[in-house]
């Protein structure tokens, strides 16, 4: 800190030509400011500044040094008001990825409000139902269910939970009944997630009691919206995290199978790499993010 007040007092003596002057502008007093001029031309080993009684000019070296650290000081400056600037209006690209389905129901409708707040920033969105290596891809924000990161990059933070839950069209009940209890899920066509834990698995809990069913699916495809399109249309009982169907079983186009009985929930976090000054970018939109949840209370919704 003594050298960069150093470099400021030199320049500002260059210019005014006068100690006491430069001590002004600095908030100094003139010992104090005489003791930076003196600490500076010590530590470099030559003569800046010459002094008579009446004047004050550099010396050659003097006027080489004033030249470089004229140049060094703005664009320190100019690298400050460009941070400053980046807080108040932030820009750059903006990089997230998440699931399909995450990407279609949360990230797509927040879009609007956000690129119309921060106009500056470009968000690439890449929807995937596999998770990016975060940093060598570039990713400033991912969207996954995986509790823990293996790199220490990586940092994690929580956004909300949801239950699992069954559910299926009132066309396909009406057809082949509603099944009261887990076992009985093999008299029925079940769609399932590929990309589960245990995909071909399904562990239920009720009041202390497991019950695990192995399922030989009907349909089974690695993107949610598959098999909530194959629900829909009356093909089977899917399995698939209760945020992805919320508006459907609002609406009663699906309706919940086996309700009273728990699969293991989902914890949806938000990734992204451990710095120590987060980009703004970045902090933005997490905020925005689990402002949103928050505001809509989602987590309750979808664990109730």
């Amino acid at each position: 800190m003594d050298q960069f007040k150093e470099l400021q007092l030199f320049v500002e003596v260059a210019e005014t030509g006068s100690i006491s002057r430069a001590a002004e502008s600095a908030e100094l007093s003139i010992s104090a400011a005489s003791r930076y001029l003196m600490s500076l031309e010590s530590r470099l080993g030559v003569q800046l500044v010459r002094r008579t009684t009446r004047n004050l000019y550099l010396t050659e070296a003097g006027a080489e040094f004033h030249r470089r650290c004229k140049s060094i000081l703005g664009e320190l400056g100019e690298a400050e008001a460009a941070i400053k600037e980046a807080v108040v209006r932030p820009s750059g690209v903006l990089r997230v990825t998440a699931s399909l389905s995450f990407c279609m129901l949360h990230i797509a409708p927040m879009l609007p409000e956000f690129s119309a707040r921060y106009p500056d920033i470009s968000i690439d969105v890449v929807a995937a139902n596999r998770y990016y290596d975060i940093i060598e891809n570039g990713i400033d924000v991912a969207i996954r269910t995986k509790v823990l990161e293996p790199d220490s990059n990586i940092t994690i933070r929580r956004l909300a939970s949801t239950r699992r839950i069954l559910a299926a069209s009132p066309a396909y009940l009406d057809a082949n009944g509603r099944p009261r209890f887990p076992a009985e899920l093999a008299k029925h066509k079940l769609l399932n997630y590929q990309l589960a834990d245990n995909p071909r698995e399904l562990s239920f809990t009720r009041d202390g009691e497991t019950v695990v069913v192995r399922v030989k699916p009907a349909v089974e495809s690695n993107d949610g919206q598959i098999l909530r399109v194959a629900a829909l249309d009356n093909m089977g009982i899917l399995v698939q995290p209760k945020y992805i169907i919320y508006d459907d079983l609002q609406a009663g186009r699906l309706i919940p199978v086996l309700d009273d009985w728990d699969l293991p929930r989902l914890t949806m976090n938000i990734a992204f790499q451990t710095r120590a000054h987060l980009p703004v970018k970045v902090r933005l939109f997490i905020d925005a993010l689990v402002e949103r949840f928050q505001q809509n209370e989602y987590e309750r919704r979808w664990t109730e």
